[in-house]
């Protein structure tokens, strides 16, 4: 397997990165009209259909080969859940004016941290030292922005950011678990579980009265709106990223995500007019500090023990 990306393949990285930092803007500009959890179920909606009639149910491959049997339905839930309602339902209520986007887009890098304590719980893994470090600049990060509450967020925004991004190393976890599937297929199928609880939660909290509202203030920003975080951002997104997982190690790529604020603070910057004060580029710099030390780290090895140091 190589490790370095050709020419294309970091293009269409690129392309992915840039996909998931402006949807932050994208979000921001739908929740102008749609109530947020709303949105979240049309967004899933437009996951799932006309997708789950062209992909079949998603399969694992286990070690031999001939070893193929569907994912159980209860992981497909959990993933579903896990994203639809935890990752991307906490994420639109806490954009509905509880922080901007480009914070939105930083802070939800900490599921890295949550990814890594949640495998630590399965595993009985220890944190290494530079873990420990990373850890403590992204926290320090945190610190910031929750000291400039009101500052372009609140602590229930950046409380929500957070539950999302716990949402998503849950669902990390669950589709590590699935095994070797075809990521889209098991995109698709898990909106099965994604959509209905979301519709649920829009009708019982945000009533019929508010979609129907919504839906009559829709213009075709809303609706664009909306397709691009289906199609775009969820499924080429994930598509393209698992399709490039596959063709080289997880350390050359999954650095790239590190991208992914750079492209939320400038589109929200240039679209929305979002200012970036001192302290903002400060908290920035120590989280992504953060998750650069934890990505990047190579330990080195001793030639006689072979251990790292």
């Amino acid at each position: 397997m190589t490790t370095h990306l050709t020419w294309r393949d970091a293009a269409l990285a690129l392309a992915i990165v840039s996909v998931w930092g402006t949807n932050f803007v994208v979000i921001r500009l739908a929740l102008d009209a749609l109530p947020p959890l709303f949105l979240a179920t049309l967004r899933f909606g437009l996951v799932l259909f006309p997708a789950c009639l062209f992909l079949p149910r998603p399969r694992s491959v286990g070690t031999i080969q001939s070893d193929i049997k569907y994912v159980p339905w209860a992981n497909l839930a959990t993933y579903g859940l896990c994203i639809g309602m935890l990752q991307f339902g906490s994420l639109f209520i806490a954009m509905n004016g509880h922080i901007s986007p480009g914070l939105a887009s930083l802070v939800l890098q900490m599921q890295v941290f949550f990814t890594i304590g949640l495998s630590m719980l399965r595993t009985g893994e220890r944190l290494k030292t530079h873990q420990i470090l990373a850890c403590a600049l992204a926290l320090t990060g945190m610190g910031v922005i929750a000291v400039h509450n009101g500052h372009g967020t609140t602590l229930a925004g950046l409380s929500l950011c957070l539950l999302s991004a716990f949402g998503w190393a849950l669902g990390n976890q669950a589709s590590r678990e699935a095994g070797k599937v075809n990521m889209l297929a098991y995109v698709v199928w898990a909106a099965l579980f994604s959509m209905p609880s979301l519709l649920l939660l829009s009708l019982l909290i945000e009533g019929p009265t508010a979609i129907m509202a919504g839906i009559a203030r829709a213009t075709a920003v809303t609706w664009a709106s909306v397709l691009y975080q289906s199609a775009a951002n969820t499924m080429f997104g994930y598509a393209c990223w698992a399709w490039l997982l596959s063709r080289y190690p997880a350390s050359t790529v999954s650095p790239l995500s590190l991208l992914v604020p750079v492209f939320g603070f400038a589109t929200s910057a240039l679209v929305l007019a979002e200012p970036l004060p001192p302290w903002k580029i400060a908290a920035t710099l120590l989280i992504m500090a953060g998750l650069a030390v934890n990505m990047l780290w190579r330990p080195r090895k001793t030639v006689l023990s072979g251990k790292a140091d």
